[in-house]
């Protein structure tokens, strides 16, 4: 960028070294020692940035930033400080910084901190030339997912190996958060990382070359080598202040250094998770209001091929769509309808016009979904997707008669308990430490959440009691009919008698799971970071064999 780091950090510095002159000269007046005790110099900065009018808006700062503190030191000595013309040396260097050999701008064993906020660019806004740079920095790694600032972290801390040097960079949230944490944290801890202060997710408005967007979800992690002969304290800052804590994890949270893998089957023995039915259609096989009346108005008997069909949106703001459901029904039995053979022949053309194979072969049955994944039970069904803002995302529980899509996940022979684990407070700070994000939404996904999340081992009575909370919240949900479950969860909104299920819900939750820590002699419950602490410390012990 244009030096901003690098000049808000000489000031400080100058600031602080003026401090130091005013100390040290006392009661001294028209004492002329010129700069002799200015010790603070810009030829101690370097910078790499990669445009070259922003190299000069660059050293041009530098240059306004010695002059104004060069003044207030004057003001101190009583000296006639000698400004121009221009001598002081910038170390500002045109270049790449992923191509570039740092080693090559500043001398290693000069180097004592390393700062600045790489290029906010996601796996998906990469253009060609940035992955590649992305994994020759990586030197041939399988990093394909992760943002572009993980690259800075590679160089960081290859660079600072061995020595006290320490690094803080400003970069994207998605760094800390769902599949990109096993890949780019198990590299990273390998090489030698130790993160020593770490600002949690926050809301950054910035925009240049590479970050033209109004807000971008940020973090501040600041970290050196673990062989490093200087010990840090570490800490967590939040909006609230700061936390001084034993061990900062990749998820920034004070917890063990490990990492939560992409699993296919969950730790405890629990029910797996599916991605609800895909139809693979372009939209013939589902149906809006206008396309029920019409095949109602066709044929009365035809609503024995209509379904409800819901997925994330549809659960969470009461969307109503129907679709064609025509699993184990014979065809004399809907061939009579124009419309629905109308349906069938635009699914097939479509499925055969496809460049997909594997799409292209479900022509052959183009009156059903391409992907089914219907179970004959009650279900638990979470959207994939959901609002930050909510401190629970709406998960339910659906009866087999209403077909689930791909943008849910479902659990079939799911019961009150089930439902009452994965609704709780323990349940959403995993979800909220661990899940990816879509934006700033949340991204449940069965991989990473629910297939590492940790169970607890239950008696009987416990299970019942978390039955009976969880059918609480289910009959709190039913006195607002007319409510989606966007109105009954926005925080603003919560109706009363919800909000007190879900607290004894989530009671009878942490009890399970003995969330209860001692204060001053009195039990307690844990904290929100305190739970996802202990449900950390309860997987390493589930997956240590």
């Amino acid at each position: 960028g244009s030096g901003n780091f690098l000049t808000e950090t000489y000031i400080s510095l100058r600031r602080l070294e003026n401090e130091a002159i005013k100390l040290y000269m006392g009661d001294a007046v028209a004492l002329d020692v010129g700069q002799d005790l200015v010790k603070v110099k810009l030829n101690q900065f370097y910078g790499i940035e990669i445009n070259d009018f922003a190299v000069s808006v660059a050293k041009t700062a530098l240059w306004i930033a010695e002059s104004q503190m060069l003044e207030e030191t004057k003001d101190i000595v009583f000296s006639n400080i000698d400004f121009l013309p221009l001598k002081s040396y910038t170390n500002i260097v045109e270049g790449n910084a992923l191509e570039i050999d740092w080693k090559t701008v500043v001398p290693k064993d000069k180097l004592s901190y390393i700062i600045g906020n790489p290029p906010f660019i996601g796996k998906k806004e990469q253009t060609s030339e940035q992955k590649s740079q992305l994994i020759g920095t990586f030197e041939g790694k399988k990093v394909g997912t992760i943002d572009y600032v993980s690259a800075w972290y590679y160089k960081a801390i290859n660079l600072i190996h061995g020595t006290d040097t320490h690094v803080a960079f400003v970069s994207t949230n998605s760094i800390t958060q769902g599949e990109q944490v096993p890949i780019l944290w198990s590299i990273l801890i390998d090489k030698g990382i130790e993160i020593i202060f770490a600002y949690r997710s926050f809301v950054w408005s910035a925009e240049t070359k590479y970050q033209n967007i109004a807000k971008v979800h940020c973090v501040i992690i600041g970290f050196k080598d673990k062989l490093s002969k200087e010990s840090s304290k570490k800490y967590i800052f939040t909006d609230n202040g700061k936390d001084e804590v034993k061990n900062i994890n990749p998820y920034l949270i004070e917890a063990p250094n490990c990492v939560i893998t992409s699993r296919t089957k969950p730790i405890n023995n629990v029910a797996e998770m599916k991605y609800g039915s895909m139809p693979i259609d372009d939209g013939h096989l589902i149906l809006e209001k206008e396309d029920v009346e019409n095949l109602l108005s066709e044929n009365k008997n035809n609503k024995d091929f209509i379904k409800k069909y819901v997925g994330g949106q549809e659960i969470i703001k009461n969307k109503k769509r129907w679709c064609l459901w025509l699993d184990k029904i014979s065809p004399s039995e809907y061939n009579k309808s124009k419309i629905i053979m109308e349906r069938i022949a635009k699914t097939k053309e479509f499925r055969e016009n496809s460049k997909r194979q594997q799409t292209k072969n479900l022509a052959e049955f183009p009156y059903l979904f391409g992907e089914i994944r219907q179970p004959s039970t009650t279900m638990v069904v979470i959207p994939k997707v959901s609002s930050e803002s909510r401190r629970y995302i709406p998960v339910s529980l659906i009866n087999p008669d209403i077909i689930i899509n791909g943008s849910a996940l479902l659990i079939p022979n799911a019961n009150l308990y089930t439902f009452g684990i994965l609704i709780s407070n323990v349940h959403m700070a995993w979800m909220r430490t661990v899940a990816g994000r879509m934006k700033s939404d949340y991204q449940y996904s069965a991989n990473v959440v629910y297939n590492n999340f940790p169970w607890p081992e239950v008696t009987e009575t416990q299970k019942d009691k978390i039955s009976k909370t969880a059918k609480a919240i289910i009959d709190a949900r039913a006195l607002y009919p007319e409510s989606s479950l966007a109105d009954l969860y926005d925080e603003l909104t919560m109706p009363v008698e919800l909000r007190r299920a879900h607290q004894a819900n989530d009671k009878a939750v942490m009890e399970a799971y003995d969330m209860t820590k001692i204060v001053d002699g009195k039990k307690t419950w844990l904290t929100e970071s305190e739970t996802v602490a202990r449900l950390f410390e309860m997987y390493e012990e589930i997956t240590k064999n």
